[in-house]
C-alpha cells in the first residue's frame, strides 16, 4: 500500500538502519527516506512506501528547521561528538559578540559540505574518504539560512535554533561560526524539527497531494490516466512549460510540458 508520513529517527542510529526498522514495523518491502540524518542526529525523516517513493523530488521540504547545541573549544574531524581531538577551556564570549557573528551567517553563504557526510564524490560518500583518513575532494556550495534563534548560551554550549535551504549541512554552519570566532568548535546535539510542512505526528499517514512543490492541472477526458494515453497539449486548462498533476477519483499522475508537448513523468500512482 502507498503510504506517506513521517517518521522520528533517533540518535546513535544511521538512517538506513533505521529504515531497515521501520520496514519490519510494517511489514513492507518497498520504502524510501529523503533527505539523510547522521547517526549523531535525531528527528524529522519522511518516509515513503511502494510506489511513493518516486515522489520525494517532487515534495516541498524547504525550509528545514534544526535545532543544535554548539560545544565551544573543541575541535572533531566530524564536527560532532565522534572523532574528538582536543578540548580547551576557554573564555565566555560576550553574548553581542555570539549574536553579531550569528547575524553574519544569515542570507547566502558559501560553504564546504563536512567530510563526514553522505555526499557523492566519483560514486562514493564523502565519508567513506573520511574514515581512512583521506581528504575527499569537495566542491564549494551555497546555502540560504533563512533565520537564527539563540535559544540559550551558558558556556561553553550554544543551543541555536536554525532555518535553513535543502542541501545545508548544521555542520558546516557551526565550521563558518567557529572560523568566525577564532576557535574550534563541534556539535554536542543536533535535532532536526521540521522539513517544510513536514512535521513528526505519531508516523500518521499523510496526503500526498497536499504536499508537492507541483501545480494541479485539468484534463478533458481523465479515462487517459488510467491508461497511460497521451495526451494532447489542447487538452489541458494549464498549458505553459513546466511540471504539474493530474488526478482522478483513484490515482494521480505527474506530467511535463515542454515545447508544446506532453509527456508523463509518473503514471497511474494509486491514491493511499
Amino acid at each position: 500500500m502507498n503510504r506517506l508520513f513521517v517518521a522520528y529517527k533517533p540518535s546513535q542510529i544511521s538512517s538506513n538502519a533505521f529504515l531497515s526498522q521501520i520496514k519490519r514495523k510494517y511489514k513492507v518491502k518497498k520504502a524510501g527516506y529523503s533527505g539523510t540524518l547522521d547517526p549523531f542526529a535525531k528527528g524529522v525523516l519522511i518516509v515513503a512506501f511502494h510506489q511513493y517513493t518516486k515522489l520525494f523530488r517532487f515534495l516541498d521540504k524547504s525550509p528545514k528547521s534544526y535545532r543544535a547545541t554548539i560545544w565551544l573549544g573543541v575541535k572533531s574531524l566530524s564536527f560532532d561528538t565522534q572523532n574528538i581531538k582536543e578540548v580547551r577551556l576557554l573564555k565566555p564570549f560576550d553574548y553581542k559578540q555570539i549574536q553579531k557573528v550569528c547575524e553574519e551567517l544569515l542570507g547566502e553563504i558559501s560553504f564546504y559540505p563536512p567530510q563526514f557526510s553522505a555526499k557523492r564524490i566519483e560514486g562514493k560518500r564523502a565519508y567513506e574518504f573520511a574514515k581512512r583518513g583521506e581528504i575527499a575532494p569537495l566542491k564549494k556550495c551555497k546555502m540560504q539560512v533563512f533565520s537564527y534563534e539563540i535559544l540559550h548560551y551558558t558556556h561553553p554550549f550554544l543551543s541555536v535554533e536554525l532555518k535553513l535551504s535543502e542541501g545545508a549541512y548544521v555542520r558546516s554552519w557551526c565550521e563558518l561560526l567557529a572560523q568566525k570566532l577564532e576557535i574550534n568548535a563541534t556539535l554536542s546535539s543536533l535535532e532536526r524539527l521540521s522539513e517544510g510542512k513536514f512535521f513528526y505526528n505519531d508516523e500518521k499517514s499523510l496526503n500526498v497531494l497536499e504536499y508537492l512543490n507541483l501545480k494541479k492541472n485539468s484534463l478533458r477526458d481523465l479515462s487517459k490516466l488510467e491508461n497511460g494515453t497521451k495526451i494532447a497539449l489542447e487538452e489541458l486548462e494549464i498549458r505553459e512549460d513546466g511540471e504539474y498533476f493530474l488526478e482522478n477519483e483513484k490515482n494521480f499522475s505527474i506530467i511535463k510540458i515542454e515545447n508544446k508537448k506532453v509527456e508523463y513523468i509518473l503514471n497511474k500512482v494509486e491514491k493511499c
